[in-house]
C-alpha cells in the first residue's frame, strides 16, 4: 500500500529548520533524513532552477515519496556515507545541512518494523532492511552487561538491572520473537499505569543499538566541516538528551567529545559560529497537532 507523505511524516518545526538554513535560491543542500520529504519540498519550493538538494535515507519505503524533481537526488544509504556520496556527486562543498534525527511516522505506525510498543509485529526495528542485526536477536542473545549498557545509555531506564534479569529469565523458557513476546517477557518491570511512558524509551534504547544511531551521528559530524562552505549552516534536530549532547559538543567545539582545540596562543580553535546558544524547542501548539515534536531540541551553527 502507497503512503501519503502527510502519513508518512509530519515535518517538526519545519519554520525553524527553514529559517535555520537560510536558504539561497541557488544553493545546494542536504537533507540527512529525508522520510516522508516534509522539509525536502519545503527547501525545493525555495529553491531556483540552478538550485540542488540532495537527500539521504537508508530505508527504502522512503523512496515512494522522492518528487519528480530534477532539483533533487536521492541517496538510499545511511548518513554517515554523507562526505563519501558528496565527494562522488561532486556536490562538495554545500551551503546547508539539514538533519532530523527522529524516526518518521511510518515507522512507528508500521507494525511489521517493529517500532512501535502499541502494535504487534516482529520486535524487528531496522531502519535498512538490508542490516542483519535486529532487536529480537539483541534481547535474545546479548550478555547482561551488553543489556545493561543498551537499557541504561540508551534509554536511561531506572529499573534497568531488574529489565535485564527479567529478559535473560524469560529467554531461557521462551524465545522473544515479536513486540507482544518482549512486552510479557518485562510486564513485571512496568509501573502500574505508565506502560507507554516506561516502554517508550525502552523500545527507543533498542532502535538506538539496532541502528547502531550514536556512532553513526559521530562519523557526521566528524566529517561535516569539510562538506560545508564558508558561511554554510548545519541544522540538526534531536529527540533525546544523548543525541543533543553530542550535537551541543559538536557545534561548540568541532569535537563530538566536546574537547576545544586552541592555537599557539592559547585561542580556541573552533571551525563553527554558534547560532543557538540554547536549543530550539517547539511551541505548545506545535506539540498539540504533533505529540511527537514534544522532545525536539533544534540547534543551528555556520561554518567560519
Amino acid at each position: 500500500m502507497v503512503k501519503t507523505n502527510e502519513a508518512y511524516h509530519i515535518p517538526v518545526m519545519l519554520k525553524e529548520c527553514l529559517d535555520g538554513l537560510q536558504i539561497k535560491p541557488d544553493g545546494t543542500y542536504v537533507d540527512l533524513t529525508f522520510g516522508g520529504g516534509g522539509h525536502s519540498k519545503a527547501i525545493l519550493s525555495q529553491l531556483n532552477e540552478n538550485g540542488k538538494l540532495y537527500v539521504f535515507d537508508q530505508d527504502s519505503d522512503a523512496i515512494q515519496n522522492i518528487p519528480d524533481d530534477e532539483r533533487c537526488v536521492f541517496i538510499n544509504h545511511n548518513f554517515k556515507y554523507l562526505k563519501q556520496f558528496l565527494v562522488y556527486l561532486n556536490a562538495a562543498p554545500v551551503d546547508g545541512i539539514l538533519g532530523d534525527l527522529g524516526i518518521s511516522s511510518f515507522q512507528i505506525n508500521e507494525g511489521e518494523k517493529g517500532f512501535a510498543h502499541r502494535l504487534e509485529g516482529p520486535l524487528d526495528m531496522r531502519m535498512d532492511q538490508k542490516n542483519p542485526l535486529t532487536a529480537a536477536h539483541i534481547v535474545m542473545n546479548y550478555s547482561e552487561q551488553e543489556l545493561l549498557k543498551i537499557f541504561n545509555l540508551y534509554g536511561e531506564i531506572k529499573n534497568a538491572f531488574k529489565l535485564v534479569q527479567s529478559i535473560l529469565t524469560f529467554r531461557k523458557q521462551t524465545p522473544i520473537v515479536t513486540i507482544q513476546d518482549f512486552k510479557t517477557a518485562i510486564k513485571n518491570c512496568i509501573p502500574p499505569r505508565e506502560e507507554s511512558k516506561y516502554l517508550s524509551p525502552v523500545f527507543q534504547a533498542l532502535r538506538i543499538a539496532v541502528n547502531d544511531e550514536m556512532s553513526a551521528l559521530e562519523t557526521l559530524l566528524e566529517n561535516v566541516v569539510d562538506c560545508l562552505k564558508p558561511g554554510g549552516r548545519l541544522v540538526i534536530m534531536s529527540y533525546h538528551s544523548l543525541e543533543d549532547r553530542i550535537v551541543k559538543n559538536f557545534i561548540n567545539s568541532g569535537h563530538v567529545d566536546g574537547e576545544v582545540s586552541k592555537d599557539f596562543f592559547g585561542n580556541k580553535n573552533t571551525p563553527f559560529k554558534v547560532i543557538t546558544k540554547k536549543p530550539i524547542i517547539p511551541s505548545d501548539e506545535e506539540i498539540g497537532i504533533n505529540k511527537r515534536a514534544r522532545s525536539a531540541k533544534l540547534r543551528i551553527a555556520e561554518k567560519l
